[in-house]
């Protein structure tokens, strides 16, 4: 995992000090390339000390290996994204659409390519065998996460799964609370700390269900309320690219876990999406 993906990670277990210097550097990596530890921490308005806490944080002894592996990282992606004037910024005002496009296919690529290298497939192949016998698969996320839930709904149904997701909040609950053993549950958030699919995933959990959590960092209450867990590896901020960014990752997962069900039983799939696909082809006949 690259340093700016596990700083957005790591950001909100970390103390307000360390969270000062994290949102520096999420806002602008390049301050680590051309900034003393001295001029960070005043920026941050914080200690050299807490720099140094921070940098310990994520996996380095001190701000000066921070620093060195930082500016390698930013201007290799710098030189990928070929302008490193503008690469890391967040979308403004003053960007052109085409420098706004630049941007978002910058964090959308990066944010696949780091979230697969990253997948833990011992732990994919345990949800995939898990949907494969489940009973019936639930499930939910809030706002762009609950278009994944939908998508992961779509294909399942394509290829014979009783598979469920809502777009109300009562109603998914409403289903969790009727989750048995054999079922399966499966709540996505980047953030891992939104209400609504955190309790949705420990109400089916406590009836019995399997608990899955689709989720951007490794210490929120969403990953520890699961039975198991695959993470995706992306960097969002309010109004970066990234905000789209990790509703793509999302997809990402959600189709390498699709594939893996759709493979278990091939021939029968394959049937399958033939069946739906000439049940559809029906509605565009004319009368």
């Amino acid at each position: 995992m690259s340093i700016q993906t596990k700083i957005q990670a790591t950001a909100d277990s970390l103390s307000p000090a360390s969270r000062r210097v994290a949102d520096a550097l999420m806002a602008n990596p390049w301050l680590a390339t051309n900034k003393t530890i001295t001029e960070l921490a005043h920026m941050c308005d914080t200690s050299e000390t807490s720099v140094v806490r921070f940098c310990r944080s994520i996996g380095f002894s001190g701000y000066s290996d921070l620093r060195l592996a930082l500016a390698t990282e930013v201007g290799r992606e710098a030189a990928q994204f070929n302008d490193d004037a503008r690469y890391g910024s967040d979308i403004n005002s003053s960007d052109s659409l085409a420098d706004a496009v630049s941007k978002i296919a910058f964090a959308e690529r990066l944010g696949i390519e780091e979230t697969i290298a990253n997948l833990d497939m011992e732990v994919l192949v345990k949800v995939i065998d898990a949907l494969d016998q489940a009973d019936k698969i639930i499930s939910f996320g809030i706002g762009a996460s609950n278009l994944v839930a939908m998508d992961l709904q779509n294909k399942l149904l394509r290829i014979g799964r009783t598979a469920f997701a809502f777009g109300g909040t009562h109603d998914a609950m409403t289903m969790a609370a009727l989750s048995r053993p054999g079922d399966v549950a499966i709540a996505l958030s980047h953030s891992g700390t939104t209400l609504e699919p955190l309790e949705l995933l420990r109400l089916a959990k406590k009836r019995g269900a399997l608990a899955v959590a689709i989720t951007n960092v490794s210490d929120s209450p969403l990953a520890a309320a699961a039975d198991l867990v695959l993470y995706t590896a992306v960097r969002e901020t309010t109004f970066r690219s990234g905000a789209m960014a990790s509703r793509t990752v999302q997809l990402a997962v959600i189709d390498c876990i699709f594939v893996g069900v759709a493979q278990r039983r091939y021939e029968q799939t394959v049937q399958a999406l033939k069946s739906t696909s000439e049940g559809t082809e029906l509605l565009k006949k004319k009368p």
